[in-house]
């Protein structure tokens, strides 16, 4: 937090976080430190020779990935941290191209066409393409895959972005047994059909998602079958996938290292050796590893950094436009939170652009409304403001005057000191426009994560990265089937929007039903936007093919290391 807004927030509560962030500094330091001596001994480095450097020399990456993942089974997890490993081990059908995230780069399947105004899809699948095990990837085995996806018992979280396919949602509701049924059939070994509800010319871009990603069906049937989560098969020594790395090792807390894929079908174009993936949520240690020659990028930087490094070092700092949104959700099964009047109290009683320049200070847009301004012709309503008067005479409607009687309740934030600081920041707004106090509870990322499944919680911090470049990646999370919902909240007329945005035959009529879906997301308000998204990292100029990306995803197998210079 800034000097200046601690001091707005009050000299006596400054000097106790003033305490509290040296501790942290100390406790990161040595963090880092230990850190370092691992990485050291791990990559076989000698006398004066950093991690950085030999990895450069041995075409070593070393990446800084925040918490540590919730799992590598493609099905099962949810967050950027799992895609970031999944991405390099698994290949779909379609990959991430490497500079341009609205184009799509030819994976398992070779070539493709789209027939019936993009209703049904040809998929031609490369005959060289190789799980790491030496079996053949099929089109078989995307069937298999897409049907554990809707598999009802695997409890997958995102099987929702999967009723695109024809009847797709009725089987994982239930309502059919026979798969067969669905929208999805092998022609043979190496030709996919694919049939959705409706015209959808942006399927290319949602293929690109690890949810879409195929699975090796004897390994998975090997441990436990179609519908095991937590299944063995996950651990190094049984993993079998099909990208351009191979998972090597897992140590949980320490570093997940992933090597080249000698049966890759394009292991011509990959130059890394290995990448090793460190599990990092202090933000001051990523700087403090990065820094001292041990990681070649962070996955984030602390607000308060930023104008140092743009002043001093802006040929390591990278600001990039991130296509997502950061809000609050709010579980409105809680009393209190189920009035829409206290909802919306709490949403204009934020001060986002306050926020965004004194807290986060990496050129944020303070969100007036959900999505965000970056999905082309897309013109997402913004009806929210920074009205504090209005939030008291709301709260007052609600039987809140001045805040006289309400509850106390918490806000739940995955460890991570940029959270702490708006978290802080908007408990004091809250206490001063509307005369309420709220706690904070901080947890470790895969226990945050459980919580909020639970619904445990009464406010808590959450971000949302487009899946692919397409507004209904934004706003089908919030629909009453969707795992990923996790509020409380659902309206039938949204999820018929929803339901008949992706069925639309033209992007006009598409966007057109998503615009009224958000706007009652927006009059609803089971989350609170605060502001959209920028990708703030340090990063070390000898990674070479590293391009901006508006969702951060990047095809491994086009990063070298190289010295400057050469």
């Amino acid at each position: 937090m800034s000097l200046a807004f601690v001091g707005e927030l009050g000299l006596i509560r400054g000097m106790a976080e003033a305490k509290s962030s040296r501790d942290r500094r100390f406790r990161s330091a040595v963090f880092g430190f230990l850190l370092g001596v691992l990485a050291w001994f791990a990559s076989g480095c000698g006398p004066g020779d950093r991690p950085v450097d030999a990895g450069v020399r041995d075409q070593v990456l070393l990446l800084a990935n925040g918490a540590e993942p919730r799992g590598l089974d493609p099905h099962i997890v949810t967050g950027v941290t799992e895609n970031r490993v999944i991405s390099a081990i698994i290949e779909g059908l379609i990959n991430y191209h490497p500079t341009d995230d609205r184009l799509p780069e030819p994976g398992v399947a070779e070539h493709w066409e789209s027939q019936d105004n993009h209703r049904v899809w040809l998929f031609e699948l490369r005959e060289d393409a190789r799980w790491t095990n030496g079996d053949p990837v099929t089109a078989h085995d995307f069937v298999y895959s897409w049907k554990r996806m809707l598999t009802p018992e695997l409890g997958a979280e995102y099987a929702e972005m999967l009723y695109i396919l024809e009847k797709a949602q009725a089987f994982h509701q239930g309502e059919i047994t026979d798969f067969s049924q669905v929208g999805v059939k092998a022609l043979d070994d190496h030709t996919l059909e694919v049939t959705l509800v409706g015209p959808t010319p942006y399927f290319l871009q949602m293929l690109k998602h690890y949810s879409w990603y195929p699975v090796h069906p004897p390994t998975i049937e090997r441990f436990g079958g179609i519908a095991a989560r937590g299944a063995e098969w996950t651990r190094p020594e049984n993993y079998v996938g099909n990208g351009p790395f191979r998972l090597e090792a897992w140590e949980i807390n320490r570093v997940i290292r992933v090597v080249k894929s000698d049966v890759y079908w394009d292991a011509d174009t990959v130059r890394l050796r290995e990448i090793r993936f460190y599990p990092i949520d202090n933000a001051a240690t990523e700087e403090s590893s990065f820094l001292n020659g041990q990681i070649h990028a962070t996955s984030g930087l602390s607000s308060d950094k930023v104008p140092h490094y743009r002043r001093n070092r802006p040929d390591i700092l990278y600001s990039e436009p991130y296509l997502g949104t950061y809000y609050y959700r709010l579980n409105v099964t809680r009393p209190v939170l189920d009035d829409v009047r206290v909802r919306r109290a709490l949403a204009l009683s934020i001060d986002r652009e306050l926020i965004v320049e004194r807290v986060t200070q990496g050129g944020q847009q303070p969100a007036w409304g959900y999505t965000p301004v970056m999905f082309g012709d897309y013109d997402p309503p913004q009806t929210l403001s920074h009205d504090p008067e209005a939030a008291r005479r709301l709260l007052a409607e609600a039987g809140y005057p001045g805040g006289e009687g309400f509850p106390r309740l918490e806000i739940l934030f995955n460890t991570l000191e940029d959270h702490r600081k708006i978290a802080e920041a908007i408990q004091e707004m809250w206490r001063g426009a509307l005369g309420i106090r709220v706690s904070l509870r901080n947890q470790e990322w895969k226990v945050y994560l459980e919580t909020q499944a639970r619904l445990d919680y009464d406010i808590s911090r959450a971000g949302w990265i487009a899946d692919y470049v397409d507004p209904i990646t934004m706003l089908d999370l919030w629909t009453s089937t969707s795992g990923n919902n996790q509020t409380g909240w659902a309206s039938d007329e949204f999820d018929e929007l929803i339901q008949r945005a992706r069925r639309s035959a033209t992007q006009k009529e598409h966007y057109g039903l998503l615009r009224q879906a958000e706007k009652i997301l927006l009059d609803e308000l089971p989350v609170i936007p605060i502001y959209w998204y920028t990708q703030l990292y340090l990063i070390d100029p000898r990674v070479r093919g590293w391009h901006p990306k508006l969702l951060n995803n990047r095809p491994y197998k086009y990063l070298w290391l190289e010295q400057e210079g050469a």
